[in-house]
């Protein structure tokens, strides 16, 4: 392997760890801070990519002259949208479901069908595509050989900034000191005065609002239909639960690790042979650190 097609691997593992991060970041606080298995987290994803085609098509019919930059008003769109749905969720559905994974898995399994198909009246079986802004065409050529594609260098950007400010709130800000008092102590946090309810809402908003940007990205890179977010949900679970519950660097990590050894071993070997080898190194991982690489200390 030349250092040409070493750099093109690094690019393209790289690129997939910003795009399986956006899913999992969200999953990881739904997931590792609140306990809630959200089986229909991709379909969050999937709200915000059909947010982002419906504010395309606004656009390209009221103000097509205002084309190139539709993605700064999609990306916040997007993000509110799946934010005020996951609230109502929370507030509706989610909340009479705590302290029960199991029930939780399969309520949110069902959830995921009926968005499916809920989708699939509104948008149809077909898929959509979204046009891809004149400024994201095209790729960067810093050698003669070598080509990295402008929307998957915004996309690193984008996820590189969505991380850094989830982090700076949860662990920078007076929300996120009562969101984490919550997690490690709900009696105690409830005791000296903080809204257990509310913090919830928000978390699990704040979680469904970062699948909305995934799915807003993710419509640089392909066509969205009814089930475009089954295909990063599994990938994500296994991104989160690696990394270690409740553990945003963890999930970083994680995300990073899978991701490189996954772009690297399809390389070498069919895609589906890569993702059974990525999931017997993961298993075999979990077997000796069951809590994860990043699991947190907790007091005996």
């Amino acid at each position: 392997m030349n250092l040409d097609i070493a750099a093109m691997q690094l690019f393209n593992g790289i690129s997939l760890f910003s795009i399986l991060l956006l899913m999992a970041i969200g999953l990881a606080v739904v997931f590792g801070l609140m306990g809630v298995i959200n089986m229909a987290h991709g379909e969050l994803m999937a709200m915000g990519a059909y947010t982002t085609y419906l504010v395309s098509v606004a656009f390209q019919r009221w103000a097509p002259g205002w084309m190139d930059v539709y993605l700064f008003a999609a990306i916040p769109l997007a993000f509110m949208v799946a934010f005020a749905f996951g609230y109502v969720l929370e507030r509706g559905f989610i909340r009479w479901f705590y302290n029960r994974p199991l029930d939780t898995l399969l309520a949110t399994w069902g959830l995921s069908l009926i968005l499916q198909q809920t989708y699939r009246s509104v948008f149809g079986a077909q898929e959509v595509s979204v046009p891809l802004a004149s400024w994201l065409s095209g790729a960067w050529e810093p050698t003669p050989d070598l080509q990295f594609p402008l929307n998957r260098i915004f996309i690193l950007g984008l996820t590189l900034l969505v991380a850094v400010g989830v982090y700076l709130l949860l662990y920078r800000s007076a929300w996120g000191l009562r969101v984490r008092a919550v997690t490690q102590n709900r009696a105690m946090a409830g005791a000296v005065g903080i809204n257990t309810r509310r913090v919830d809402a928000l978390t699990f908003a704040l979680g469904s609002g970062l699948a909305g940007i995934a799915g807003c990205v993710f419509t640089m890179i392909g066509s969205t239909n009814p089930g475009t977010g089954q295909l990063y949900i599994v990938d994500s679970f296994i991104v989160v639960v690696f990394g270690g519950v409740q553990s945003l660097l963890g999930t970083a990590f994680s995300g990073l690790a899978i991701a490189q050894s996954q772009t690297t071993l399809e390389y070498l070997m069919s895609g589906s042979m890569a993702k059974v080898t990525i999931l017997v190194l993961v298993i075999l991982v979990l077997y000796f650190r069951p809590n994860g690489l990043f699991a947190n200390k907790t007091r005996g």
